[in-house]
């Protein structure tokens, strides 16, 4: 007979200490195991993860389990939202003209196409259509931050094991979006006999040459502070009203809509949001909404989904390689140029946008410079895909709740 779990219950205080302790040993276990920086997973992930797995043996030898206040998991969720919302900027969108547009609208239809695979394969299994999507768009072009978020929700929804599947995926994603780009490239360059720039000495450096190092000033980073709590403020206000009203949406839809709504507003008025210091702190409060999220990693959750999520992450691999050769490639010229963007779209169409750029800096590096490829992955894959695939998700998920 198996003895009852025994549940310890920490409060808010205590919790934010676990949390902290959490992103040290990220760091610790990036350092002594590099492949972790190879392939990008980030350190509050690694350290999750590891704090996840001693949870495992913790729940299946002693049957001891860690419950958290989830007070700070929800805040920083919504700061982590509320930064992507300043950070889709219309303006800039048009400035990069018509590749950026059409890529954005090839990253629009791989979001959608990858949904619905995941939810086709979630049914051929008989399982939740929900499944689909925690093994979609939500965990390879969301990565951890958006499956941590939509994980949650997905649990709210009916999926049981959300979290843990959709952090599960994430990382899947991560390693296999660094391991396919590349050589997706070199084969449609091969395949096509597109002329190419010749080699260059072009390193992965230098995918940040358009980045200009900034140091953040008390008060920038004060009014970065005061543009998030504003947005989240008034979007919590929004939600509350249209929750009275019936309509039941995500906590962070309305932080997210109001910071998008605020930021093109200024932009209008000639004036200039604090971008740095909103993305710096929007990607703090991300370090901690993920280490609190993984700390609540089930992991013992998964054991009866192993076989579909397997065979379905397989499927999404295929179909991405497939939908980025014959689509994406010609919609964006069958060029050299295209041929760097489709190796750029496997890194954040499966992971995030370092591994994209880091793709593109290897098949780069070989061929010759593509910098315009680079500026428009930059400005699709930073600025615009999280917030559209947010909206996205965010409607799949009403249709299948």
């Amino acid at each position: 007979m198996q003895s009852q779990t025994v549940i310890y219950s920490l409060d808010m205080m205590n919790s934010l200490i676990c949390a902290t302790l959490v992103l040290i040993m990220g760091h610790a276990v990036k350092s002594i195991l590099p492949f972790l920086r190879k392939f990008f997973i980030p350190g509050p992930v690694a350290g999750g993860i590891f704090f996840a797995i001693m949870s495992l043996i913790a729940h299946e030898y002693w049957n001891h389990e860690l419950h958290f206040d989830n007070q700070l998991k929800d805040l920083t969720m919504m700061m982590f939202f509320t930064g992507i919302g300043y950070m889709a900027s219309f303006r800039l969108l048009l400035r990069g003209g018509k590749e950026v547009l059409l890529f954005t609208l090839c990253t629009v239809l791989m979001i959608v196409e990858q949904n619905l695979t995941g939810i086709g394969m979630a049914c051929l299994f008989n399982e939740n259509p929900l499944l689909g999507l925690a093994t979609g768009s939500i965990s390879l072009v969301g990565g951890h931050g958006t499956s941590a978020a939509f994980g949650v929700e997905l649990e709210k929804a009916g999926l049981a094991g959300g979290l843990s599947i959709a952090v599960t995926c994430a990382t899947f994603g991560l390693i296999s979006g660094s391991l396919i780009g590349g050589p997706l490239g070199k084969f449609i360059i091969k395949r096509h006999s597109i002329e190419y720039p010749g080699h260059s000495e072009f390193s992965s450096d230098e995918c940040e040459q358009e980045q200009t190092v900034k140091h953040l000033r008390e008060d920038t980073l004060g009014a970065a502070l005061i543009y998030i709590f504003s947005a989240v403020a008034v979007g919590t206000l929004l939600m509350d009203w249209l929750k009275s009203a019936g309509f039941v949406l995500p906590a962070y839809l309305g932080p997210m809509v109001v910071a998008c709504f605020i930021r093109n507003i200024v932009d209008c008025t000639g004036h200039r949001v604090p971008d740095h210091a909103i993305a710096t702190s929007g990607n703090l409060a991300l370090q901690y909404f993920l280490a609190f999220a993984l700390m609540n990693l089930h992991l013992w959750e998964l054991k009866s989904l192993a076989g579909p999520i397997a065979v379905t992450l397989a499927v999404q691999c295929l179909f991405l390689i497939l939908f980025v050769y014959f689509v994406t490639f010609r919609i964006m010229g069958r060029n050299y140029n295209s041929a760097v963007l489709c190796c750029g779209q496997c890194g954040f169409g499966m992971g995030a946008t370092p591994n994209a750029l880091a793709n593109m800096a290897t098949l780069t590096g070989f061929y010759g410079q593509a910098p315009r490829a680079f500026f428009v992955v930059s400005i699709v894959g930073s600025l615009i895909i999280d917030f559209v695939n947010a909206l996205i998700i965010t409607g799949f998920s009403k249709v299948l709740s």
